[in-house]
């Protein structure tokens, strides 16, 4: 059936073109001219003639020939061809010699391809008539163009694929979903194959489509993402505009059903349990729950809510926004003995309702949450929370300041026991009894030293110390008047010696360290040793405040000076109390304005107006001239100790300093020892002790061989040190009665180098043994550095040997 239909088309097809090219024929008019003339000559001649021109057809070639023989296409022809064969035709242009063959005698042209319209839709060429002898022109070349047939060979395509589209579910019922083309190649000027309309594959029971505009409609108004989130439509595009024969073409078109919100929040359960225990803090999250959505995206978003009354006041709910989930936490301490079940409904509902699905129903869900209280062991609790306390100061100690009462919140009960945190009363000011929390005073109370104290007191249970609470409770210490007033400063005043009676010297107040409730009253009168008085009188202004007044005319400095006013102050109480004090009233010199100018025999006004920084110059130029004097002083002594006194006895002039070591054994030339023993006078010292036996050397003794005994010190009981006391005191008055000599004298004694000294001494002074006691041997002990010393006594020491001898 097929091929009899291809047949017949082609039957048709060529019969059309037989009836243009006869048409052809009969449009074209020959023109006989002279003959063919030479390229470039003039087309007309004398006497109006025309040239020879051409004749052929009007060319055509149907695409897609599938026949064996070359496809006739059209022919050639010039007037001036006369059929003898004297004629060449040739052409030239887009195909030729390849695609399109020209018979040179006959100027018929034939295609040899199959050509396709859809890729080139026409053929340039160029047509020439030469001589075939000389090969020249006969006629101009001229262009003619070869046109291809078209047929429907291409069925329509859908070129923007793939097609993804959407709607909302619960759509009505033609809402626009997306639109199709479907593209066809074939010439869309020459007959129907390019007319394209559009049906529905698959998917016509929720879709359909515009036969003409490829316009994807719902079929449908409950569509439902719920139940198929996605739809796959098959959509045809036939060309022939549908007719028997046409092409066609298919896609396929995704269309997602997008969510709007028309389901409501709903709870898995009906009921949900947690358990947490007594003492969680507030804010403490006890457990999630959720309610499920069957939308998507904001859809889902929801709040929770508490909707009891109970539950509001003991738990709060709040939403995580992350997962939608709610959180339910401890808004109220919570207490088991109290209560050990609580019962809260969590409602959830959506934060975005569609207004369109109101009448669908309520789009919220309620939950019943179960939260058990846990017991635990909890530290005792203070009842009546109160923190205030208030004491007399003049409580005795052991006095009750109040009680402070806490019980176990358990159901055990324990007892209590109580005490105070001696951080905050280090002083132990206060006392608690540990089973009654009855607080007692510990010491004497001061309200003028501490007038509140702080401290914390501590309950625990009596079996478990590690069950401790805490409470802070303030005391106040209530006055008691036991404090007298006193002269808010140590009045002083002055007076004119002109003054006259009346005239306002001072006016006083007071001061009272205690408080009473009622406030400050003083009464001021005159002491009673001052009843006598004349000269002053004292009035109570009834401000808590006094006025001195002069009661005579004038005074005199010369007579008396200075007044002291005894003034006796009694505060209101109870008890009253009182102090006396006394107000110093000096007369002084005033100037005619009243203005004082001195006061015995300083200056008052000076005084009083000297200023801080007047004085501490003042001091800094005292200072500055006690340095000079000192510095004078060190440097006239200093000078003065490098003068040579006239006195060959004067100590300070004969203590010969020196520390040469010396060359070594063979240096005897190192110190003179004549100088050393032309120092002193033995002989006198000596013969002024006069207690001295024969054994410990007399007068008549050579003060050379005192000079050589060099004892070692011994320290006796008997020794009398008369002699260079007495020297002193004579070197005392001299220096005394020298007017020229500052006082800088000073002595010191080398008498003893101490007992750890490897080394014994060496001196001589208050020497009590006499040379012949000694016994030098032991410098040859010494080392090589004494070995000349060494010598040097121990030839002595033979010599007293033998003029004893």
């Amino acid at each position: 059936m097929a091929k009899g239909l291809q047949g017949f088309l082609w039957t048709m097809l060529l019969l059309f073109c037989a009836l243009q090219e006869l048409g052809s024929w009969a449009m074209h008019t020959a023109v006989e001219g002279p003959g063919l003339g030479e390229p470039g000559d003039p087309a007309l001649l004398a006497g109006g003639r025309v040239k020879r021109g051409w004749v052929w057809n009007q060319f055509f070639v149907v695409e897609e020939y599938t026949g064996t023989e070359p496809l006739y296409v059209g022919k050639i022809h010039s007037d001036s061809d006369e059929g003898d064969g004297s004629i060449k035709y040739t052409i030239s242009g887009e195909g030729a010699g390849t695609i399109f063959l020209i018979d040179e005698i006959t100027g018929d042209i034939h295609a040899t391809e199959r050509l396709d319209r859809e890729q080139k839709t026409f053929y340039t060429l160029r047509a020439q008539a030469r001589d075939r002898q000389t090969d020249q022109l006969l006629e101009p070349e001229s262009e003619f163009i070869i046109k291809v047939q078209d047929i429907n060979d291409s069925e329509p395509r859908f070129l923007e694929g793939p097609y993804i589209g959407s709607v909302a579910e619960l759509s009505p019922i033609g809402t626009s979903v997306m639109q199709v083309m479907a593209s066809d190649a074939d010439d869309p000027t020459y007959g129907s194959s390019a007319r394209v309309v559009y049906s529905v594959l698959e998917g016509e029971q929720h879709f359909t489509v515009d036969s003409k505009t490829g316009v994807i409609r719902t079929a449908v108004a409950d569509l439902d993402r719920e139940t198929q989130d996605r739809y796959e439509v098959v959509i045809r595009a036939t060309d022939m505009a549908g007719q028997l024969g046409g092409l066609s073409g298919s896609t396929t078109v995704t269309i997602v059903v997008t969510d709007v919100n028309d389901n409501p929040p709903r709870f898995p359960q009906k009921m949900y349990q947690f358990s947490i225990v007594e003492t969680a803090p507030v804010g403490t999250a006890i457990g999630r729950v959720k309610a499920e959505d069957s939308d998507v995206g904001e859809n889902t978003d929801m709040t929770y809510q508490v909707k009891d009354e109970e539950g509001v006041e003991m738990f709060k709910v709040t939403t995580d926004s992350n997962t939608q989930e709610a959180v339910i936490t401890v808004q109220k301490p919570l207490d088991y003995e109290s209560k050990k079940v609580h019962t809260v409904v969590v409602e959830a509902l959506n934060k975005f309702v569609d207004p369109r699905f109101v009448d669908l129903g309520t789009f919220r869900d309620q939950t019943i949450v179960r939260v058990s209280v846990l017991d635990v062991d909890e530290p005792p609790e203070f009842r009546p929370p109160s923190n205030l306390m208030e004491v007399q100061e003049d409580a005795h100690v052991g006095s009750v300041v109040g009680v402070v009462t806490a019980l176990d919140p358990d159901t055990a009960n324990h007892p209590v026991r109580y005490a105070i945190d001696r951080s905050t009363d280090a002083e132990r000011i206060f006392d608690i009894d540990a089973k009654t929390g009855a607080i007692v005073t510990g010491k004497v109370l001061d309200r003028e030293t501490a007038g509140w104290h702080n401290i914390t007191v501590l309950a625990m249970e009596a079996d478990n110390h590690s069950q401790v609470s805490r409470a802070s409770l303030r005391i106040r210490i209530l006055d008691v008047n036991d404090n007298p007033p006193e002269l808010a400063t140590p009045y002083e005043a002055a007076v004119c010696e002109d003054a006259k009676p009346g005239q306002l010297i001072q006016t006083i107040s007071v001061v009272d360290r205690d408080e009473p409730q009622s406030g400050h009253r003083f009464y001021f009168t005159l002491a009673p040793e001052a009843t006598n008085n004349h000269h002053f009188s004292l009035l109570d202004i009834q401000d808590n405040t006094a006025a001195v007044h002069t009661q005579r005319v004038g005074f005199n400095r010369q007579e008396q000076d200075v007044y002291l006013l005894p003034i006796l102050v009694v505060d209101s109480g109870p008890p009253a109390l009182s102090s006396t004090g006394t107000l110093t009233i000096r007369v002084c010199g005033c100037d005619s304005n009243g203005a004082i100018q001195s006061c015995n025999s300083t200056a008052y006004v000076v005084s009083a107006t000297l200023s801080p920084g007047a004085l501490i110059a003042l001091l800094v130029c005292v200072l500055i001239l006690v340095v000079l004097v000192l510095l004078i002083l060190t440097l006239k002594r200093h000078h003065k100790s490098h003068l040579t006194s006239e006195d060959d006895e004067d100590m300070r002039d004969n203590v010969i300093k020196y520390n040469d070591e010396g060359g070594g054994e063979q240096d005897t030339e190192a110190y003179d020892m004549s100088a050393l023993r032309s120092l002193y006078d033995f002989s006198e010292i000596k013969g002024g002790d006069g207690g001295g036996g024969p054994g410990e050397g007399g007068p008549g003794r050579n003060p050379a061989s005192e000079l050589h005994a060099l004892p070692q010190w011994v320290q006796s009981p008997d020794l009398d040190f008369s002699v260079f006391r007495d020297y002193i005191c004579r070197k005392v008055e001299q220096a005394d009665e020298d007017l020229s000599v500052p006082p800088y004298d000073s002595f010191q004694t080398y008498a003893f180098e101490g007992s750890d000294s490897p080394v014994p001494s060496l001196s001589s002074i208050n020497t009590w043994s006499s040379g012949s006691e000694q016994d030098f041997s032991y410098l040859g002990g010494w080392g090589p550095r004494f070995r000349q010393l060494a010598a040097l006594y121990a030839g002595c020491r033979g010599e007293e040997d033998s003029e004893e001898s």
